[in-house]
This record gives C-alpha cells, sequence and structure tokens, in this order.
C-alpha cells in the first residue's frame, strides 16, 4: 500500500530520516521497507538481491534504527518529531524517554495517556477540557502558502517529571474549522514553552520539502531498480546531492550576509 498513491501500486515504500536546522534541511538515513509477503518468500528475495538476514521490520522498527545510528554517530540535535504512524506506538515514545530524546510525536484521537493524577485518559478528552484562555494562535512557520497559522494548546501529564524533563499532551486546531484538532504527546526540558513545542511539531513538513527539493533537483525517484542494493545505491547518492546542494546554499547564504554586514552605503 502506497500512502502517496492512496492505493496498492507497483512501487518501493522507503523510510526516512530529515535533519532540519535553521541553515537547511536534508535527508540523512534510509530504510527500504519490505513488506512480511516478500520477507516470507526467500526464493523472491534472493532473486531481488535481499540477503536471508534480512527480516521483516515494521516502519517503527526502520525509525528506531535510524535515530539510534545517528545517537551513535553523534549527530547534534536537540528534538525528534514524526507523524502518527511512529507517535502513536507507545514503545516507540518509550524507547526515546529513556535514551534522554526530546520529542514531539504526532499521535492519533484516541491515543490514551497517563495524568497528572495518575489516571489513564484520552488525549481528546484532556485538550476539550481546557479552557478557552488555554488556546495561542501562534505560526509553525511559512509554509507554500505563507505563514501556517492555527491555535495551540497544551496540557502537563503524567505524575511524576524526572531529570529536569516534562510531558505534555499538545493540540493543533484549524482556524477556519475548530473541529480539525491534531494532537502529540511531548517529552522534553521542563521549562520548554508552548512555542517551542509548536516549533518542533511545525519542523516535520521539513521531511516532505526535503522530497519535494530532491525529487526536483537529485532524481530521487527518477529510478527503475528491481535489486535490493540498486535501491539503496540510487537513493542514497540522491541524499548525498541534496546534503551538498543544501550545504552550499547554506555557505552561499552565509557570505551574503556577511558581505552585507560589511557593506557601507552613503546618501
Amino acid at each position: 500500500y502506497s500512502g502517496t498513491a492512496g492505493r496498492t501500486e507497483n512501487c518501493q515504500i522507503g523510510t526516512f530520516l530529515a535533519y532540519a536546522s535553521t541553515q537547511g534541511r536534508a535527508l540523512i538515513d534510509r530504510e527500504l521497507y519490505l513488506p512480511a509477503s516478500w520477507t516470507d518468500d526467500r526464493d523472491r528475495c534472493r532473486a531481488a538481491g535481499i540477503d536471508d538476514e534480512i527480516c521483516f521490520a515494521p516502519k517503527n522498527e526502520h525509525f528506531r534504527r535510524m535515530l539510534q545510528r545517528a545517537l551513535d554517530a553523534g549527530v547534534p540535535f536537540a528534538w525528534v518529531t514524526a507523524d502518527e504512524a511512529y507517535g502513536q506506538v507507545k514503545h516507540t515514545r518509550l524507547w526515546l524517554e529513556r535514551r534522554k530524546v526530546a520529542h514531539v510525536m504526532a499521535t492519533k484521537v484516541n491515543d490514551t495517556v497517563v495524568t497528572t493524577g495518575w489516571s489513564q485518559a484520552r488525549v481528546d478528552e484532556l485538550i476539550a477540557a481546557l479552557p478557552r484562555q488555554r488556546w495561542k494562535r501562534l505560526s509553525g512557520g511559512p509554509g507554500a502558502h505563507g505563514e501556517r497559522v492555527y491555535d495551540w494548546a497544551r496540557v502537563a501529564i503524567r505524575p511524576c517529571w524526572e531529570d529536569g524533563f516534562g510531558h505534555w499532551v499538545l493540540a493543533r486546531r484549524s482556524v477556519s474549522d475548530s473541529t480539525e484538532i491534531a494532537y502529540y504527546v511531548c517529552y522534553g526540558p521542563a521549562s520548554s514553552r508552548l512555542k517551542d513545542l509548536v516549533k518542533v511539531a511545525a519542523a516535520r513538513w521539513a521531511v516532505e520539502e526535503c522530497f519535494q527539493t530532491a525529487k526536483g533537483e537529485c532524481g530521487l525517484d527518477h529510478y527503475q531498480v528491481r535489486l535490493y542494493r540498486a535501491w539503496y545505491r540510487h537513493i542514497t547518492l540522491s541524499m548525498a546531492a541534496l546534503a551538498y546542494l543544501t550545504a552550499v546554499r547554506a555557505a552561499e547564504a552565509a557570505k551574503g550576509a556577511t558581505q552585507r554586514a560589511s557593506t557601507t552605503s552613503y546618501p
């Protein structure tokens, strides 16, 4: 099944890790998703160059593998965010907490969390109980059609906060349709402000922007490979090209800023 196509299709599905900063954004890791119908058929796998030791792994396992590689490599980052497919899985959020990885993970409307009073509650019920003044209109940053402005609110959860880290449920509500609400489960420094969580939640769109740029400028989807290693070779090369272009743009932008700062104009 392809979420992009909206149907079962002859395609290949990849999971990706993107890095986003004020200097730019790029894809930094990838995994090819193999459904169980493939991994259960070893003859089919061998014909595609897939080694026998490669077994079925859900996308959440890909997420953890890629993030662990980033942690092992010492990649400097402050927060992690992901969409509902990853955020709704409680053991993935626990995996992040155990590694002290601050995160804002989208989740489903009926997900349950532990409240400050030790009870279980649905995230939508917690948000619905908030008074109107708790909602703040904030921008998640510029998008393709201007500023991404939504109403945001959060509520603290979990009775025990340890090692200076806190827990919240965050909600994003459409300005034009108050019934359109997205939910997030958050874990981060206890001093985190609402706008800090909003900034992280909004950063998830960096992945889509990376895909758009990589496809348009680096040929990310311009392949017709039928072998496992060929997919990784093509995707990795496209990712490297995107990272190079991102670094060049950042260097040129910094150079231009320095030149403007050192230029004195006279009337």
